[in-house]
């Protein structure tokens, strides 16, 4: 399909945005060269540019947006979403959970958003999450060193915008012809995520709880659970449709972030086989560096690619912590 006027308005607000920021707009993330608006169905749609994918709803009586990526981004987010409504404010905007990425966007919303939701769980964290300083620095010290162009023209990052409306099982509100739900599955990706459908649209975010063909971050200091991750997986696709379109948190290079039921069960099948996978292992007496040391990608899941983050967030890590204290 070639690019709409919306689309050109989008990508040139994305290399406005770019040059602001003093750096090449691909030094953002791989997708930031294309940042679109992608319609899906009866006015439901993706944003993306750089973090957790975007979703929005643009209709006749009103707009709706599911995360907001970081800062610069959500400012593109923002001009394309007035550009297409003519103007008009956001009726609610949705966290699917606390992570920044998909919320560090959220102030460029401040005034904008008349209402913003997220699960409670997610809502803690985002308030316990650290914040970039914005205190200038005190009249008795030295004079600083002359601002760079980068530095003159990067925006400061706005205040942060938390949830003022917060679920701890499900939520729903009428935005125009289009009826929104949030629900909470119990802990996956983190103790706090929210699925979110757009009934009529039969369109449902997923957020992170789903990683398209690349390995997920598992957050576990926030409460993720593999296995419980796994079984909210298929509850998900057994409470819709056959043809029901998914939207992804996140997608391995060049792959959609869109897709059907048959790649959340995938994913359920790669989460299963991950635990599996460390649990063989653990009782072969390995360690969890010796286990992160093989390297190798998981059979019957080699697009995956090769296990390697080091660290509490990779699942290899999170599943040997999962296996070895039941938890």
């Amino acid at each position: 399909m070639p690019p709409t006027r919306r689309d050109f308005l989008a990508t040139s607000a994305a290399l406005t945005l770019g040059a602001l920021l003093g750096r090449p707009l691909h030094a953002l993330s791989s997708r930031s060269a294309q940042a679109a608006f992608t319609p899906i169905r009866r006015n439901v749609g993706t944003f993306t540019m750089r973090g957790g994918t975007v979703g929005w709803l643009v209709n006749a009586r009103g707009v709706a947006v599911v995360d907001t990526q970081f800062p610069a981004e959500a400012r593109a987010l923002l001009a394309g979403l007035q550009e297409r409504s003519r103007g008009r404010g956001v009726d609610v905007l949705l966290n699917t959970h606390h992570h920044g990425d998909h919320t560090g966007g959220n102030g460029v919303f401040r005034g904008v958003a008349r209402r913003v939701v997220a699960h409670s769980m997610a809502d803690q964290h985002m308030r316990r999450a650290p914040q970039p300083a914005r205190q200038a620095q005190p009249a008795q010290q030295p004079p600083a060193q002359p601002a760079s162009p980068q530095q003159q023209t990067q925006p400061p990052p706005p205040e942060p915008l938390y949830p003022d409306t917060t679920f701890t099982h499900s939520w729903s509100t009428e935005v125009g012809d289009e009826r929104i739900v949030a629900r909470h599955h119990g802990r996956g990706h983190t103790s706090g995520d929210a699925v979110i459908t757009f009934e009529r649209a039969n369109v449902v975010h997923m957020g992170d709880l789903a990683f398209h063909r690349r390995h997920p971050v598992v957050d576990r200091a926030a409460g993720a659970s593999m296995r419980n991750w796994a079984r909210i997986l298929e509850e998900v696709v057994s409470a819709h449709g056959p043809d029901t379109i998914y939207i992804f948190g996140h997608a391995g290079e060049g792959l959609p972030v869109t897709g059907t039921s048959a790649d959340l069960l995938r994913f359920r099948d790669y989460l299963r086989a991950v635990l599996a996978f460390v649990e063989r292992h653990v009782a072969a007496g390995r360690s969890r560096d010796e286990i992160l040391a093989m390297r190798a990608p998981l059979a019957g899941f080699e697009a995956w690619g090769p296990f390697g983050q080091a660290g509490p967030r990779d699942p290899v890590s999170a599943a040997h912590e999962e296996v070895t204290t039941g938890a």
